[in-house]
């Protein structure tokens, strides 16, 4: 499976983006999806994570509330909406899947395809 993630882009603090990450093919349909970020200087981190069907979903502190995981399995995509963004929510988004629906889905290394990802900045 191939990912490609995008929507990212320049915006106000406040304000909303919505990401799209893209696969390959519709396996992706059955594999646990899940975003994650890296601020420069700073070590990737997690965001959310989504089951195969989309009816679990889990979110870190950082992310409860103001941002919702979500995926279209017919359209073999998978979705990250951003809301009340703030300056340190500035980071490249990276999406991710495993076949594995056993994970936990919080761990970089329970992940096996990446898409590049894609830099959202957001001023002050």
């Amino acid at each position: 499976v191939q990912l490609q993630a995008s929507g990212g882009g320049l915006v106000q603090a406040g304000g909303s983006l919505k990401l799209s990450c893209a696969a390959s093919d519709r396996n992706f349909g059955t594999h646990v999806m899940g975003w994650f970020r890296q601020a420069q200087g700073k070590e990737r981190e997690f965001v959310a994570t989504i089951n195969w069907s989309g009816t679990a979903t889990y979110y870190s502190d950082l992310a409860k509330g103001p941002f919702r995981i979500s995926r279209d399995n017919a359209k073999n995509t998978g979705y990250l909406q951003m809301n009340s963004l703030k300056p340190e929510d500035t980071a490249v988004y990276y999406c991710a899947a495993t076949p594995d629906d056993l994970v936990s889905g919080i761990r970089e290394y329970e992940y096996k395809y990446w898409g590049k990802g894609t830099q959202v900045t957001v001023s002050s």
